[in-house]
């Protein structure tokens, strides 16, 4: 074993320092949000549409760069796939279907 690298040398202790701010543990809107967004494409129920927005809006509009962990992409994807489930979900409604043509 090296003497210069010794893990328990007394001298090559540091003092603890504590961050200047805590992240948060979890994001519960925006994990909802997704959460919501992927069970209206799975169940196309219409009614979980605007939770899943409000809540996508919500996240996008709390986030913060102190708050957020590293490597999180930010509220737009939240916000890009409840509108992707709005519209999926949405959109049946307002196309008319083809009238079938009499046969003569």
């Amino acid at each position: 074993m090296s003497v210069v690298n010794d893990p328990r040398d007394a001298s090559l202790e540091r003092k603890l320092t504590l961050p200047n701010t805590w992240p948060r543990d979890g994001e519960s809107l925006a994990t909802s949000s997704m959460f919501f967004a992927g069970l209206i494409m799975v169940t196309r129920n219409r009614f979980l549409a605007w939770p899943a927005l409000v809540f996508a809006i919500n996240s996008f509009i709390n986030q913060h760069p102190l708050r957020s962990k590293d490597g999180t992409a930010g509220g737009w994807n939240n916000i890009f796939l409840s509108m992707t489930a709005f519209f999926a979900v949405y959109f049946p409604l307002f196309m008319t279907p083809a009238l079938p043509t009499p046969s003569k």
